[in-house]
């Protein structure tokens, strides 16, 4: 599996974000989607990936800076537009897209890295794989604001990963 930066714009890529956003606005409403559209992911705050075997589309993710987060000591950044192919899904296409978000995460110093997910059973997959990965439920961050079909969660980036041992 090759995880490469890319540009969101490719015929694939497009086709799996169409379905992205038709799954989101089939499951919540309207004012709780807050997935990104193609233009969007294509901005200059946004680094989109995409997961390919041999040329075939397996998954997306993208990196956001927060605007309005950055101080002296560093910024934040929210995960964007997870996504797995349905044919791609429980190969560990999720947990290498997540782990290199992650690692990008920390190269650019964010000391937090936020994402917004849903709350409805249909999401619970995502939930329990952003806890394995260290992600605790916060509060609303940005211009979130509380919403019962979306939960909130932060990964502190100055700790250790769950999965890596600690040094010293």
């Amino acid at each position: 599996m090759l995880i490469a930066v890319e540009k969101p714009g490719r015929s694939d890529v497009r086709e799996l974000l169409k379905q992205h956003l038709e799954d989101m606005h089939a499951i919540s409403p309207a004012e709780s989607v807050h997935a990104l559209d193609l233009e969007a992911l294509a901005g200059p705050e946004v680094t989109f990936w995409t997961a390919r075997e041999g040329g075939t589309l397996l998954g997306c993710g993208a990196l956001k800076e927060l605007p309005g987060l950055v101080d002296e000591i560093g910024s934040d950044g929210e995960i964007k537009s997870m996504r797995t192919s349905a044919a791609a899904r429980r190969r560990g296409v999720a947990v290498a897209l997540l782990g290199e978000l992650i690692a990008e995460a920390r190269r650019r110093g964010y000391r937090r890295l936020y994402l917004e997910t849903g709350s409805q059973e249909f999401f619970a997959p995502a939930r329990q794989l952003y806890r394995r990965h260290g992600f605790e439920v916060t509060e609303p961050f940005g211009s979130y604001r509380l919403d019962p079909n979306s939960v909130f969660m932060m990964l502190l980036l100055n700790e250790v990963a769950p999965d890596q041992p600690s040094v010293g």
